[in-house]
């Protein structure tokens, strides 16, 4: 196979996110900008993963709507485009 088509750094280090103990008051918090941050850089597999939680988590919503307010301040399009993605998402909880 041509090396053209190959993506040399595949197998590279997954992206590490900072996370709070899981029984920190924060963790919510935080938990929902690593996912906003995984999806940003394509990669929300290794977020959901290491957060414990999945793209459009209705725990997370009051995190990810504050996230949206800070980026409409900023004029920050992607990161209001991430996180109105976000809040779109229909996950039911069991």
């Amino acid at each position: 196979m041509s090396r053209a088509f190959t993506k040399e750094d595949a197998d590279g280090p997954e992206p590490r996110y900072s996370l709070p103990p899981r029984d920190n008051p924060a963790y919510d918090s935080a938990a929902a900008w690593a996912l906003i941050e995984g999806a940003n850089v394509g990669d929300s597999f290794s977020a959901q993963r290491a957060t414990g939680y999945r793209w459009g988590e209705p725990v997370l919503k009051p995190y990810v709507e504050r996230i949206l307010e800070q980026a409409k301040r900023e004029n920050n399009e992607r990161l209001q485009q991430l996180a109105e993605r976000f809040l779109r998402c229909g996950i039911t909880t069991p």
